[in-house]
């Protein structure tokens, strides 16, 4: 589990494929011994197992069901990554709830640079929207981040001067694809309402304290 609170980013340092197997080695400023063979990463959202870890990079190997839900087909070398490791017993949960299963690949369909941040507007596909609502949470490359608005198949959310800077956010313009994984929580309700849209009448029947 992760918090989508981003530790740094990494730089693809290599891409190999090998029947319908993807590895990654990606460069870190992590110190040696803070990241093993086994352990679980977040690649720009995505939970990936490590394969190999040496001084400086990690490698991970990706599927092909991943490669077929994220952006992780389309790294190549010099490609900037978020990278973060799972949270910790004992560790405060500083984002929200981020299992590093994606759900989907969405676009960026406007961005506002304002005051050293800036706001994005992404389209999702329709699946995936009933889930995002304004001022609910969702992952974005692995960022936990607040929904500002939305409308129709595009939601917003603002990136603030700190994180814009530390996460391959810096980087993104109109048009790039980014991973997206909804609240967890929302998947949960709308289990709990036996598949049926989640209002806020409905959040309210069940106790929730909502607008």
């Amino acid at each position: 589990m992760f918090t989508g609170i981003v530790e740094c980013m990494g730089t693809v340092l290599e891409v190999r494929e090998t029947r319908g197997v993807r590895r990654l080695r990606i460069g870190t400023p992590w110190p040696s011994g803070w990241v093993k063979v086994g352990d679980s990463i977040s690649v720009d959202g995505a939970c990936l197992t490590v394969v190999d870890a040496g001084k400086g990079y990690i490698s991970a190997e990706v599927v092909r069901e991943t490669i077929s839900r994220t952006t992780l087909g389309k790294l190549r070398r010099g490609d900037r990554v978020n990278l973060e490791r799972p949270l910790r017993l004992g560790e405060g949960l500083g984002g929200h709830i981020v299992l590093g299963h994606v759900d989907g690949v969405g676009r960026i369909a406007g961005r506002v640079d304002r005051q050293g941040g800036a706001i994005f507007e992404i389209f999702l596909e329709p699946d995936l929207m009933k889930y995002v609502a304004p001022r609910g949470s969702v992952a974005v490359d692995g960022v936990s981040l607040t929904v500002l608005d939305v409308r129709g198949d595009v939601f917003s959310v603002s990136i603030i001067p700190h994180t814009l800077s530390v996460t391959t956010f810096r980087f993104k313009r109109r048009g790039d694809l980014v991973n997206v994984e909804v609240d967890v929580l929302a998947r949960y309700l709308e289990r709990l309402t036996s598949g049926r849209p989640v209002t806020f009448k409905k959040l309210r029947e069940m106790g929730f304290e909502v607008p």
